[in-house]
Formats: structure tokens, sequence, C-alpha cells
């Protein structure tokens, strides 16, 4: 070998030495969720941050991706799908495309309206887990966790208590059959509206109603033009944690356990903190506008509406097929929740 050439080959060797020295002790992960800094979601992204940086003694860092940094909410589960991206968080409403059994989770009445047991079901539940993980990892996804954001409240312009007040009532969905036969069981018209026309839909009366959870209501202002916040009871948003399921296959045994124990820290972190977030958010809305009305359905006006949508979870097995319906049956079990 000529001197050039192995002066060459001492600087690559030399190069791929910092590079793999850098690789060792600057891991880093990516973690990109679908919410704006400050959400529920970026406030479990924040916390598993600080947690794995914690207990990897800076060996890993983690590097967090909100709203629209990496593209939409689809693109990024894409992007965990191929690698490029090692955590995201993907909503049912979203992961349909990818895991349809998911979208029993739109199924009205499915949680449980104690969160002690929707924390049960939600972190360890077999069902999930050691059922429908499987179809999260043939599309390259393994499932790491799933959690609620809080109560799915309806702004209305009326009031609604049964399901007779819905009549008339245009109220926005997204494009989803289920949503739009669940919207129609409860008695209103639903409207398949585009995110970023639901404000000014409000403002314009092109619809009357949408539903989200009162931290975004707030965070998008939606109380501005409402009349009424109606707590029904009828779904929490939930969401998943998803990680490239090579990547997770690929960690070492210390890293696994170490990331069960973020998990299992953060079971119990975000149910009070999406609990905090939502309640402050509630009070600045009242602060903002005192005249808004906030109802709280009773347990007989709930059973009205939950009575009504009865039907929803035969329509999505009949839609999705696969073992949706022993998913549904299972987790209704789980839940307490069987209808």
């Amino acid at each position: 070998m000529s001197l050039n050439k192995l002066f060459k080959a001492t600087l690559s060797a030399a190069a791929l030495f910092a590079v793999a020295g850098t690789a060792v002790h600057a891991e880093e992960w990516k973690f990109a969720h679908e919410e704006s800094p400050g959400d529920v979601q970026d406030l479990y992204a924040k916390e598993f941050k600080r947690l794995v940086e914690e207990k990897t003694n800076g060996d890993v860092t983690v590097t967090i991706y909100t709203y629209g940094q990496l593209g939409t909410e689809n693109d990024i589960t894409e992007l965990t799908a191929a690698g490029a991206v090692q955590f995201s968080n993907a909503s049912p409403g979203h992961l349909g495309t990818f895991v349809p059994e998911i979208q029993v989770f739109g199924v009205p009445y499915l949680l449980s309206q104690d969160n002690d047991v929707n924390k049960k079901v939600l972190s360890s539940s077999p069902t999930i887990y050691d059922g429908l993980s499987k179809d999260f990892e043939s599309k390259g996804l393994k499932l790491y966790t799933m959690y609620p954001e809080g109560e799915m409240v309806w702004t209305t312009k009326k009031e609604v208590k049964k399901p007779a007040d819905f009549d008339g009532v245009k109220f926005r969905v997204m494009t989803s059959p289920i949503l739009i036969e669940t919207y129609k069981s409860f008695g209103s018209d639903p409207v398949a509206l585009p995110w970023g026309e639901v404000y000014s839909g409000l403002q314009t009366s092109v619809i009357d109603a949408q539903v989200n959870p009162i931290f975004f209501i707030e965070s998008a202002k939606f109380y501005e033009v409402t009349d009424y916040l109606i707590y029904a009871g009828q779904q929490q948003y939930t969401t998943t944690v998803v990680s490239n399921a090579d990547f997770y296959a690929g960690l070492s045994d210390e890293r696994k356990a170490m990331l069960a124990d973020v998990k299992a820290e953060l079971d119990d972190f975000i149910y009070e903190a999406q609990k905090e977030a939502n309640d402050a958010a509630l009070d600045r809305i009242k602060k903002a506008k005192p005249g808004i009305e906030v109802i709280r359905l009773d347990d007989a006006q709930r059973a009205a509406f939950k009575d009504a949508s009865k039907g929803i979870g035969a329509s999505l097995v009949e839609e999705v097929g696969g073992d949706t319906k022993e998913v549904l049956d299972s987790l209704r079990k789980e839940f307490g929740t069987g209808m």
C-alpha cells in the first residue's frame, strides 16, 4: 500500500471511529407528536425526554417535533414506520389506515367514566398489548402505550341535553364513516369539514357544533364562537405512542428495561397532567367568556345518548371486519362498559 493510500485509510478509520464514538455518547431519539407546544401530547413528550435523558445519564438525547414540523399526522406515522423517527404520537382516527381495528376507540361510551379503570386498561390490557400490538408490528410499528387526553366536549350554539335537542344542528366531524354515523345516531346533521375551516365555519354558522378536548377548544379559541360547552361522557380523546418496530427490537435489554420504567412513570404522570391542563383551560375559557354555559349531563341523560348510539359498534365491525368484533367485545369487558 502506498503512503498516500495508507494516509487516506488512516483518516477514514479515524473518521469512522469519531462517528461511532459520537453515536455511543450522543445517541439521538426523535419524538414527533400531533399537537402544539404546551398541549397534552407535548407534556407527555417533554416528560419522556426528561426521564430518558436522566435514566441514561445523557447517553440518549430526545429531540421533540411538534405539530407541522415533520408534516401531517399521517406523515409522522409513516416516518416512524420507516425508521426516520423513533417515537411518535398516533391517534386512532389517523391510525385507522394503518391498523383498522384501532378504530374501536371511536365507538361511543367504550371507555369507563372512571379514569382509574381507563389507566389500568390502556396501560396493560391484554387485548391491546397481546392482540392489537401484533397488527402494529406488521406495519413496522411497536405500540408503546395509550392514554386519554381528556373528555371530548361538544361546543354548541344551543342547549343540548337529549338526542332530540340535536335536531337540525350541523355538527362538524372528521371525514370518517363511523363518526358520521355516530353523530347521526345522536340526532345531529354531521358535516365533514376540514380542520382549518372549523373556526370560520362556527363563526358563519356553516356548522353549529364541533367536538374536542377542552384544552384544544381553548387553544383553538372555539369558545369565542360558541355558547355552550357540553360534557356528555361519550368519548375521551385517546392517543397512542408508537415506536419504530425494528429500532425497538434492536435495543439492548437494558434500554428496553429503561423504557418500561419510563412508561410506568408516565402512565401515572399523564393522567394528572391532562386533568390539570383541561381544568386550567376551562378556567381560562370561563374568565375570557363569562357568559358561556357549561353543561354536564347526568347519568340518565348520558344513557339516552348511549342507547341512541348502541348500533355503532356493530356498524364498525361490519365495515372493518377481521377481528374487530373480538377486540371490541374484549375491551368492553375490560372497561366494564358492555352494551
